[in-house]
């Protein structure tokens, strides 16, 4: 795959004071000024993972996309310009701003701001998270991955998969249509769910601890910020709540979600809806909630469980050990 994984994530916002206190004292990222209208996050040994910037529009967003060098970046610039998309070769300034070596930008089909660079810089520094946590997941795997709301699949999904490289893991059409994509051994880096609108659903982060992220959630109760209960989903086993950010989008606070082989991985229709337990969404319409909720309680009176171990810090298949998910394991 040309794309390895997500490294970095923009959004356009005023709100730099309430951002500054969520990420940090929430979420646990650390905070990094950028003068009067920047605000970046540090969530590993790079200098920056997520960006705040008061000189865009609020709603604005961007999402960086790393490829492994610059040979990597003119083969997809070349790949995306053969079929008439609209590249920019982006100025110094801008990698420079972006804390990368160099970077192009182009659209997806939504007209969503993409950006492809290589040569991320790393802080001598290391990361201090801004409450005491046990750290984010990130390294090969990336960010973590962003959930975009799209008017029609179709195109958004031949453009990422047949155009950038990116593999479906697998999808669901009840309650809601969403498909699931990766670009490493992350289950997915990107998700897009079918509402009629194309806007910015989540961006979820994952962090090394159970306890990090029930601790979080206290914290979002106390704050009224909980946006979707804690629970377990379905394809990725991870473990998690969603959070009200200070913007129109919501942030996902994981644990425990699996790696695949993308060598060999089979994607596949999940018909259990996307949560084993837990995960209200308050955002859904009342008929799709209950659908969603009867789902969920099918699931525990079949005695579905995430067929995974916990081995040296890793989260493990279980080959064997849970006949409903043989027809979606890896082979």
């Amino acid at each position: 795959m040309a794309v390895q994984g997500l490294g970095y994530a923009g959004f356009g916002s005023d709100a730099l004071d309430d951002w500054r206190q969520f990420g940090t004292g929430l979420v646990g990222l650390q905070a990094v000024e950028r003068g009067n209208n920047l605000l970046a996050f540090r969530m590993d040994d790079r200098k920056q993972r997520i960006l705040i910037d008061r000189a865009l529009g609020n709603g604005t967003r961007f999402f960086g996309w790393e490829v492994a060098d610059a040979a990597a970046l003119d083969a997809l610039a070349a790949r995306l310009e053969a079929v008439g998309a609209a590249v920019t070769s982006e100025p110094q300034a801008l990698a420079d701003s972006r804390r990368v070596r160099r970077l192009i930008s182009f659209s997806d089909p939504a007209g969503n701001r993409l950006e492809a660079f290589y040569g991320a810089e790393v802080d001598d520094a290391p990361f201090r998270p801004g409450r005491n946590i046990s750290g984010f997941r990130t390294g090969p795997l990336g960010l973590g991955h962003a959930v975009l709301t799209v008017e029609n699949i179709e195109p958004m999904m031949a453009f990422y998969v047949n155009l950038l490289g990116f593999g479906l893991s697998d999808y669901i059409t009840k309650p809601f249509r969403a498909y699931f994509f990766h670009v490493n051994p992350r289950h997915h880096s990107l998700a897009l769910i079918e509402t009629g609108t194309s806007g910015m659903h989540h961006l979820m982060v994952e962090l090394f601890s159970l306890d990090d992220v029930g601790q979080a959630y206290d914290i979002a109760q106390l704050e009224d910020r909980v946006g979707v209960t804690l629970g377990r989903h379905t394809n990725d086993f991870m473990t998690s709540f969603y959070c009200k950010s200070p913007s129109s989008f919501m942030i996902e606070c994981g644990w425990g979600g699996r790696e695949i082989d993308t060598e060999r991985w089979q994607a596949v229709e999940m018909f259990d809806g996307p949560s084993l337990w837990g995960h209200d969404r308050v955002w859904l319409a009342p008929e799709d909630r209950a659908v969603a909720r009867e789902m969920r309680m099918n699931a525990a009176r079949e005695g579905k469980r995430a067929p995974v171990q916990v081995m040296e810090g890793n989260y493990k298949l279980m080959a064997g050990t849970c006949p409903w998910w043989d027809g979606v394991r890896q082979s």
